[in-house]
């Protein structure tokens, strides 16, 4: 009875290590191009909102939902990653200068790793975490930068991503570059209503609805 015990456990712990194992280094393959504008529109928005707030369980988990929804990864990677891209958030959240918003790119480099692993579309992971970045960056310098910068640098992103001219992404990052300037100047002049958000939300949708229809056609 004992042995019998034993082999049972051996069984289980095995299947669990297979499991694991598939989960986190198992092929896998999702197209890129293929998003709900809607549901990713949805996630984003909550996630800013939660940054902001200083919410960090909330950012973590509409990562791991974006992450399991749209990019298809399994339960235990999904989790692996979001980490990465919420530590890389709040990493850069905290800096202050260049030199330490730069402390965020590992994390980033990992993420878009992961992503790349899974995606259709052959990008620089490490180019596309620099990217990233750099719109982190002009949006946090904002005030030094004319509007088009930001624009710009949310394009040039989309563009290595889907190997396609930064023009292609141009209304895509407009209308997402104008729902953050809405939450900024609300916050700055005391404070973003249910309103705002909701106005910002649409923003976004109709931001990643253009993405959608640029990558697919």
């Amino acid at each position: 009875m004992r042995r019998r015990s034993s082999w049972i456990a051996i069984v289980l712990v095995g299947a669990v290590l297979v499991y694991i194992g598939v989960d986190l280094w198992g092929p896998r393959h999702t197209s890129l191009r293929s998003f709900d504008p809607a549901t990713v529109a949805r996630l984003e928005t909550d996630m800013w909102r939660a940054y902001y707030d200083r919410r960090d369980g909330r950012v973590f988990r509409g990562m791991v939902e974006l992450l399991r929804t749209q990019y298809h990864l399994p339960l235990l990677r999904a989790h692996l990653v979001a980490y990465d891209a919420a530590r890389a958030a709040f990493v850069f959240k905290k800096g202050r200068a260049r030199a330490e918003y730069e402390r965020a790119l590992p994390n980033l480099d990992r993420y878009y790793e992961a992503i790349r692993a899974v995606g259709d579309t052959p990008f620089d992971p490490q180019r596309a975490a620099r990217l990233e970045l750099e719109w982190w960056i002009v949006h946090r310098q904002r005030e030094e930068h004319p509007p088009e910068d930001l624009v710009n640098a949310l394009a040039a992103l989309q563009a290595e991503i889907y190997a396609q001219p930064a023009a292609a992404f141009q209304e895509h990052a407009r209308l997402r570059a104008e729902a953050m300037t809405i939450r900024d100047s609300h916050a700055a002049a005391g404070g973003v209503s249910n309103d705002d958000w909701r106005l910002i939300g649409a923003l976004l949708n109709d931001s990643w609805s253009d993405l959608s229809h640029a990558v697919r056609n």
